[in-house]
C-alpha cells in the first residue's frame, strides 16, 4: 500500500479542509534584521561622533517551570532575540560585533543526560549553519569571546536592551552572564533604534505575517460555518486552535482567545483564567471571536463578529454597520502621511453619525466628538501594529459585540 501524502495524511485526519500551506522561513529574513539594525546604529553612533565599536548583546528567553514542579511550560522565544536571530531553543545569548558586523551566538553547553529526556544535543555547528550566522560559542565563554574580539580601547562595550514597553509597563530584560561587571554597558542606545527597526517590515516579514493572517481569517470561517446555539464557546476556540495548528503549523497563539458571546462580548479581554469562554452560546446571541494564530514569531490578529443563529436583529444589525461603515471608511482614507489620530477621529465619527441615525444617540455629532462621547463605548485606540507581538484592541473589534 502506497504511503499517503500530507494533504491526503491530513484529510483523513480532519473532516475540514485548508487552500494553505505553511511556508518555508528562510534565515535570510533574520540575516536582514540585524544588518538593518547594524545600519541604522552605525548611523545614530556617527552622528553622536561615537566610534564604531562595541557589540550589541541580547540574551534570548528562558525556559519556565510551572511552580515548583518539572513541568516545563511551552517555550516561546523573547521577541527582540527572535527578530535578530530566529533561534526557536531557549537559553541563547547572541551578539553582532558593531566594528565587522559578525553576528556570534552563544549556546547553552547541556548536560549528557538531555540526550535521553529531550533528544539529540547538537553540536555549534549545526546552530551556525541553520541560523546563519558567522560564529556560534557556548554561554560559558562569552567573556573570552568579547575580549578577544573587542578593537577598541580600553574595556569592551556591549550595548544592552533596556526599555520601557509602553503597552505593558514593563521594561525589556538586560543581558546578564557571569563576568558582565568586567566589561562597559550602554543600556540607553539600543532599544529605540531596534524597536524602530522592528516597526518597518520586510518583504519576507510581511510574508509571515501574510499567512498567518491568511490561516486565521480561514480558521474563523470555518468556526462560524460549524457555530449553533447549545455550544459552549469554549468548543469555538478550539476549533479555531486546531485549524491553525492542524494547517498552518501554528503552535503559539499571538494573545489568549477571545471567543465572547452575549453580553461577555462587552468585556475586552474576557476568555482569561476567570472567565475561560465557558458560556453556553443561546440563540439570538452575537459571537465576538478575538483569535489570531502566530506563525514563526510573525502574528495575527482578527475579530468577527456575527449572530449565532446566522440572523442579525434590527439593532444588532444597526450597530455591526455602523462599525462595518467605519471600517470602510478609514481604508479608503488610509495611505502613507495620514495622521493616526485623525483615522481614529474619522471612524469615532462615522460610528457615532451611524447611532444617532439609527436613534440610539441624539443630538450634535460635532459636540459629542468634543465631549468624547465615543470613548464610553470604546475606552481604547483605533487599532495596533503587528509583527513579533500584537497590542492592544482596535475600534472595530470591540463596536461590534451587540
Amino acid at each position: 500500500m502506497a504511503k499517503p501524502t500530507r494533504a491526503e495524511a491530513i484529510s483523513m485526519a480532519s473532516t475540514s479542509t485548508s487552500s494553505l500551506f505553511p511556508p518555508e522561513v528562510s534565515m535570510e529574513l533574520y540575516a536582514s534584521n540585524r544588518q538593518k539594525l547594524l545600519s541604522s546604529l552605525r548611523q545614530h553612533l556617527s552622528g553622536s561622533s561615537c566610534p564604531l565599536h562595541g557589540f550589541v548583546f541580547l540574551q534570548g528567553g528562558e525556559e519556565k517551570t510551572r511552580y515548583c514542579t518539572d513541568h516545563a511550560e511551552l517555550f516561546r522565544q523573547e521577541s527582540y532575540f527572535a527578530y535578530l536571530f530566529g533561534v526557536i531553543e531557549p537559553g541563547f545569548y547572541g551578539a553582532i560585533d558593531i566594528a565587522t558586523g559578525k553576528s556570534i551566538l552563544f549556546a547553552p553547553r547541556l548536560p549528557a543526560d538531555y540526550a535521553v529526556w529531550l533528544g539529540e544535543i547538537k553540536p555549534v555547528s549545526y546552530f551556525q549553519e541553520r541560523y546563519m550566522v558567522s560564529m556560534v560559542y557556548y554561554t560559558d565563554e562569552i567573556t573570552q569571546v568579547f575580549v578577544e574580539h573587542y578593537k577598541g580601547s580600553g574595556k569592551p562595550l556591549l550595548f544592552l536592551l533596556h526599555g520601557l514597553n509602553t503597552d505593558s509597563n514593563n521594561f525589556s530584560k538586560p543581558a546578564r552572564f557571569e563576568g558582565i561587571e568586567n566589561f562597559e554597558t550602554d543600556l540607553t542606545t539600543l532599544h529605540p533604534i531596534l524597536t524602530e527597526c522592528r516597526v518597518f517590515k520586510s518583504n519576507l516579514e510581511l510574508a509571515l505575517i501574510q499567512f498567518a493572517n491568511d490561516i486565521s481569517s480561514e480558521a474563523h470561517v470555518e468556526v462560524m460555518r460549524k457555530t449553533k446555539a447549545g455550544m459552549k464557546e469554549y468548543q469555538l476556540e478550539s476549533m479555531f486552535l486546531h485549524h491553525t495548528y492542524m494547517y498552518g503549523g501554528c503552535r503559539h497563539c499571538s494573545y489568549t482567545c477571545i471567543c465572547a458571546t452575549g453580553e461577555n462580548s462587552a468585556v475586552l479581554h474576557y476568555g482569561h483564567a476567570a472567565a475561560p469562554n465557558d458560556r453556553v452560546l443561546e440563540d439570538g446571541d452575537m459571537a465576538l471571536l478575538d483569535m489570531g494564530a502566530e506563525y514563526s514569531f510573525y502574528g495575527s490578529d482578527i475579530t468577527c463578529t456575527f449572530p449565532v443563529n446566522g440572523k442579525f436583529t434590527s439593532y444588532q444589525g444597526l450597530i455591526y454597520n455602523a462599525v462595518l461603515d467605519a471600517h470602510n471608511a478609514v481604508i479608503t482614507a488610509m495611505k502613507p502621511g495620514v495622521s493616526w489620530v485623525d483615522m481614529h477621529k474619522l471612524a469615532e465619527k462615522i460610528v457615532l453619525e451611524s447611532l444617532k441615525k439609527g436613534n440610539i444617540l441624539v443630538g450634535n455629532v460635532d459636540n459629542m466628538m468634543v465631549e468624547r462621547l465615543g470613548a464610553i463605548f470604546m475606552p481604547h485606540g483605533l487599532g495596533h501594529l503587528l509583527g513579533s507581538r500584537k497590542t492592544k484592541r482596535t475600534w472595530f473589534e470591540v463596536l461590534a459585540y451587540c
